[in-house]
């Protein structure tokens, strides 16, 4: 069989939904998750800059959260909606390759963004008298800096290997988007050392990550089984309930993609996994972290108020 290569015509997406009236309310629905994320996100992260009372290292780390959905979200649903619309399924070699890096740019530095975020509420409940030094302004930086940086090495490193090994079975891509694991088959070459790498790589970004979410929020929660007010043990729990409900939605599904071998994955099963994390996550991460928070309306409020007074 001969080779294909970088050289050559461009990859086909084989996408998500089906060419027919389903699809097309399926892909209403999906746009529709997309404008809500876009709106949700990109406010947040205007709110936090305009308003002086949000600028502490909790909100500054919700503020990269937003920004970093706003990305990932549209690293991929646009250019699934216009193959859809259009009738075209083809991606550009560098087009590929751009998906690919700010992709996993964004689901690294994510997952290493919502393990900080656990660690400043761990902090904040269970040591309150050392979160000013342990939490300052300076470690906020260190850690929002450390997760784009290293989330933006390893995708660099993935996606320049992506693209030099030699695919020769298909141009054809069974994915909504240029993926890791859905690209593997593709190769004319064992791939077997480098699918280890990517085991390692997830191992390292989102499941060690989310082993210490678990272990903050159980000690969290400890602390929080503890407290004598039983209105702020309710209201604790609730919360804690709520993110850690979230966070499985972003990192079950997309270690579970990740770490499995390829003689048990499924085309199928992998694409409707990816929605969660790179759909519904990013929309759901600014309501549950930001909408419910009691600051964060006041800070709406305050915000909204000093525009209406700028109008009179």
């Amino acid at each position: 069989m001969e080779k294909w290569n970088q050289t050559s015509n461009d990859f086909i997406l084989l996408g998500l939904l089906p060419q027919n009236h389903t699809g097309l309310l399926l892909l209403l629905l999906i746009i529709s998750v997309f404008v809500l994320a876009c709106l949700g996100n990109s406010g947040m992260t205007t709110l936090i800059f305009l308003d002086p009372q949000l600028h502490t290292p909790m909100y500054f780390l919700l503020s990269q959260l937003s920004l970093m959905d706003l990305m990932y979200i549209s690293s991929t649903v646009p250019k699934m909606t216009y193959n859809f619309l259009s009738g075209q399924k083809s991606i550009s070699f560098l087009g590929c390759a751009m998906q690919i890096f700010f992709f996993i740019t964004m689901g690294c530095s994510e997952g290493l963004l919502l393990a900080s975020m656990a660690y400043d509420r761990f902090v904040a409940i269970c040591h309150p008298l050392h979160y000013p030094i342990r939490m300052s302004k300076r470690v906020c930086v260190k850690m929002i800096l450390g997760s784009w940086t290293l989330g933006s090495i390893n995708s660099l490193a993935h996606t320049i290997y992506t693209f030099q090994i030699p695919y020769c079975r298909s141009r054809e891509i069974n994915h909504f988007f240029c993926d890791i694991p859905a690209m593997m088959p593709l190769a004319c070459m064992d791939t077997w050392v480098y699918e280890y790498m990517v085991f390692v790589s997830t191992t390292l970004f989102l499941f060690l990550p989310f082993l210490g979410i678990m272990v903050s929020y159980g000690r969290v929660l400890f602390a929080v089984f503890h407290m004598r007010s039983k209105e702020g043990r309710k209201k604790a729990f609730t919360t804690c309930a709520t993110h850690l409900t979230v966070v499985t939605f972003y990192y079950a599904p997309f270690v579970y993609t990740y770490l499995r071998p390829r003689s048990l994955r499924s085309p199928e099963e992998d694409k409707i996994l990816a929605v969660f994390y790179s759909v519904l996550t990013p929309m759901l991460n600014p309501i549950v972290y930001s909408l419910r928070n009691k600051e964060v309306l006041g800070a709406m409020r305050r915000v909204w108020g000093m525009f209406s007074s700028r109008k009179k």
